[in-house]
């Protein structure tokens, strides 16, 4: 694949891999959520719950209220893993995704 090939897809790439950073970004702040305080002044934690704080507060509106944040967390994670899926499977459709050589 070369460089002109990887750019023509940029379309699909692009919010495949925002996509890919905040849902393991998600991961990581369930996995750093396990040693650190919710109110921690690290700025790791600060800002993994920066980059994460959006998609928690949409995965929050559809999930009861009694949910502990970890595993609205996890939720998440899994909500973001589902949409990449479905991304590639939409680009899949409209013959816009690299294909295999």
């Amino acid at each position: 694949m070369t460089a002109t090939t990887l750019f023509s897809y940029w379309v699909y790439q692009l919010p495949n891999f925002v996509l890919a950073v905040v849902m393991y970004t998600m991961l990581g702040r369930v996995l750093l959520g396990l040693f650190v305080d919710p109110d921690s002044p690290n700025y790791i934690w600060r800002f993994f719950c920066r980059l994460t704080d959006p998609v928690v507060a949409a995965i929050a509106v559809v999930t009861p209220k009694a949910t502990p944040p970890v595993v609205v967390w996890l939720f998440g994670f899994v909500w973001l893993f589902w949409l990449r899926v479905a991304l590639l499977y939409g680009f899949l459709l409209m013959g816009a995704v690299p294909k295999v050589s």
